[in-house]
């Protein structure tokens, strides 16, 4: 009954604001029925809540495992024998203050079907007594657990962890739960990349090598047929590579290169089945529509390129990506225009599944064994982490009792309605390996060559050179070439096969692997082939991002090569900015190479460079010394787990995420004006250095800390004199005092500021 009236309160308040407006009265009325009918949100038994969701006509949901056989899972991959590995997080947000989120209670878990009857009846513990653990994949004889701020590769002995090896001790620096590195997804090129991360891993022999690539995304990442790679972040549908994952990122200094981190769907759009006023931002203007449901995505993750094969023809590199705080699973159209890759939604007003169950929380995705589409369902009320969950959250939270069960968690599958499909199980005899190469379902191709590759299985290499030469199965043809290249089998005459092909899609595979097989010997042969490619505009990109591919004893070559594409291309950014990338620490003297041959400063590569020369100057003086760090040390440890995650580690922002905190006047400008942004939050457009930053450019809200309680006035005082101190900012240091000023101003405030309102 007190929620009742609490909520009647809500309606005659709303009803005297609107000044006997009968429209606005009337939505207000409207706005009332509606929670109330979604007062109270039951826990659901995983059978009951199937029926709560709605798929896509001719398909169904399928469950495959429940609490208390899984909880609180995060991430998955299955094994060649079917098995799931699971990451259970069981430590995330205990509560709205996140109360002991540091106990070590995390687990990989093993779930079996043992009687193959599409549901899993067997757990075992793999490992236990991890910190918030959020990532794994299998390599070789072990797995690689991500448990920040760590990497560790861990050797399987008969299903027990063996041998430990740290691969990476920096694997995730600052960031909270919501922004750490995470994926650890094995692609086609046999590299293992991240999201939100530019680093990616590899294990030859007995080494890990590690490597900077694009920065991409925010939680999971996918690829598709030819190896691209896309992701998100949680306020973008789809983000992707169109152009292979390894190249394009050798200039450190420049920021965005074109063909990377694209909008592929920018459309964000979604259709929610039930009201979610359980979003962070849901009392804010248009966040949420007339009945209450999300607008846009604010918590997308977890993409999937399906590749399953068994839905059908019409699914076939859809990219679905999930909606935990609309409790759904969105569905998108993507095709090739060239080498420029676009989507749109599949469905206006619905989406491909929607559940009006408001603990359904998917946030991974994946393909199966069986050819299905995998769904990992945390199955909670709080997915917020505590560092931006705002009041009016934390009511909701409370009038609906979301804290709790903390135990549960699902996996669904979607397959054909009536169908039970069961897992292929791969046998590790190299013959059959080598088979299933062509296999319709993609997770089999990319499993099949792994094992390959993880066995050491070199006498497979003539068959693997002689199915090069078949082209009735373009996919077929790509695993063979990266399983070569995998095993340290692949030759330049292997390559040349697919270089030399009419088809467009099997000569870009051929290019993304020759940097594998490069050698001062064969580069001139190289050259000649580059050089006759270069006139495609289709091919010039890819030709341009191999040219520091090449050994130093050809770089006279590879300069002419390069000027080539500039005097054909100085105004098509992607060849640009893959020249740019090759001219790390030489970039003022091509632009003196440019201006000489053509002194237009309207030309891309001409603006683009003059953009790299401007950053690299501010870098110049943008260190942030030791001596700040030491008088803000909480500021600093505060700007590294809060702001680096979205503005950059320079201070220079982050492309699709956050605008630059360097040489910003709203950093340099007023401090209780900057205060009121970083306690409350601010949506909308903001103009730093003359340029506007609003959506789908960046996220379009930052949000507030200051409601947070572990903060204190003084740590919010302390990150904010850092950042006003830090790079090439001088502006004035900010008090304790200034942050209690600001908040006694706007006491009792919830939402978000705008720039209007702040001026």
């Amino acid at each position: 009954m007190r929620y009742r009236f609490y909520l009647l309160g809500i309606g005659f308040l709303l009803a005297a604001c609107n000044n006997g407006d009968n429209t606005k009265s009337s939505k207000a009325s409207d706005s009332l029925a509606i929670r109330e009918k979604y007062a109270v949100s039951p826990v659901l038994d995983a059978k009951t809540a199937i029926s709560h969701m709605e798929v896509e006509k001719g398909l169904e949901v399928q469950l495959v495992a429940a609490e208390p056989l899984v909880t609180v899972p995060v991430a998955m991959t299955f094994d060649e024998k079917g098995r799931m590995w699971v990451v259970e997080m069981t430590g995330y947000m205990p509560d709205t203050v996140g109360t002991g989120e540091d106990v070590p209670n995390g687990k990989i878990v093993i779930l079996e079907d043992t009687d193959h009857d599409g549901v899993a009846d067997k757990r075992e513990v793999f490992l236990d007594s991890l910190v918030l653990p959020r990532a794994i994949s299998l390599v070789e004889n072990g797995i690689l657990i991500a448990e920040p701020p760590k990497l560790w590769f861990v050797e399987i002995n008969n299903d027990k962890p063996g041998k430990r090896t740290l691969v990476d001790d920096k694997y995730t620096e600052g960031g909270n739960v919501e922004h750490q590195p995470n994926g650890l997804l094995r692609a086609m090129d046999n590299w293992i990349y991240n999201a939100k991360s530019d680093k990616r891993y590899r294990k030859v022999g007995g080494k890990w090598l590690k490597e900077e690539t694009h920065f991409r995304g925010q939680w999971g990442i996918t690829q598709d047929n030819y190896g691209r790679l896309f992701y998100n972040n949680n306020s973008e549908n789809v983000l992707g590579d169109y152009f292979p994952a390894g190249l394009g990122a050798h200039n450190q200094q420049q920021k965005n290169v074109s063909g990377y981190d694209e909008k592929i769907v920018p459309d964000t759009r979604v259709y929610p089945s039930r009201a979610t006023t359980g979003v962070n931002r849901g009392y804010m203007k248009n966040v949420l529509d007339d009945s209450l449901r999300l607008r846009n995505m604010t918590a997308a993750c977890g993409p999937l390129v399906y590749r399953g094969g068994l839905l059908g023809k019409p699914y076939d590199n859809n990219i679905f990506v999930a909606e935990p705080s609309g409790n759904l699973i969105k569905r998108n159209l993507v095709k090739d225009s060239g080498y420029i890759v676009k989507g749109k939604q599949a469905y206006a007003g619905h989406e491909f599944l929607a559940s009006t169950d408001e603990r359904f929380r998917p946030v991974s995705l994946y393909d199966g064994p069986d050819g299905a589409m995998y769904i990992v369902d945390m199955y909670r009320g709080i997915i917020q982490h505590k560092t931006y969950l705002t009041p009016y959250l934390k009511s909701e939270i409370r009038s609906r009792q979301l804290t709790n069960p903390l135990n549960c968690g699902r996996i669904y599958r979607v397959v054909p309605a009536g169908q039970k499909p069961v897992p292929v199980l791969i046998e590790n005899e190299p013959n059959k390996l080598l088979a299933l190469l062509d296999h319709p379902n993609g997770w089999v191709r990319d499993k099949a060559q792994q094992m390959i590759i993880d066995h050491h299985y070199t006498s497979l290499a003539p068959a693997l050179k002689e199915r090069l030469q078949r082209k009735d199965s373009l996919n077929g043809q790509i695993h063979a070439l990266w399983t070569l290249e995998g095993l340290g089998a692949l030759q330049l005459a292997d390559v040349m096969v697919l270089l030399h092909q009419s088809n467009p899609y099997a000569q870009v595979q051929g290019l993304a692997a020759l940097p594998a097989v490069l050698t001062p010997a064969n580069g001139a042969e190289v050259l000649k082939e580059l050089a006759a490619m270069e006139k495609n505009v289709f091919l010039a990109p890819y030709v341009a991002l191999l040219l520091p591919a090449f050994p130093p004893q050809l770089q006279k070559e590879v300069d002419m090569l390069q000027t080539q594409l500039m005097e054909r291309y100085a105004n098509d950014p992607y060849v640009a900015d893959a020249i740019i990338s090759r001219m790390a620490g030489k970039e003022t003297a091509l632009l003196q190479q440019l201006t000489a041959w053509n002194a237009d400063s309207t030309l891309v590569l001409h603006k683009h460079l003059k953009t790299v020369l401007k950053d690299i100057e501010n870098r110049k003086k943008a260190s942030v010394n030791e001596s700040l760090q030491k008088t803000y040390p909480r500021g600093t440890v505060l700007f590294k787990t809060v702001c680096q995650t979205c503005h950059g580690a320079d201070g220079d922002g982050i492309q699709s995420l956050a605008p630059p905190l360097n040489q910003s006047e709203v950093v340099t400008g007023d401090k209780h004006r900057l205060a009121s942004i970083v306690l409350f939050g601010l949506t909308g457009p903001v103009t730093v250095a003359g340029k506007q930053y609003k959506a789908p450019e960046i996220s379009g809200d930052m949000p507030g800390i200051g409601s947070n309680d572990e903060f204190s006035d003084k740590d919010i005082a302390e990150v904010l004199s850092f950042i006003r101190g830090a790079w090439s900012n001088h502006a004035s240091k900010v008090t304790e005092k200034d942050i209690q000023d600001v908040r006694k101003q706007y006491k009792g405030r919830q939402k978000s500021f705008t720039m209007e309102e702040l001026k």
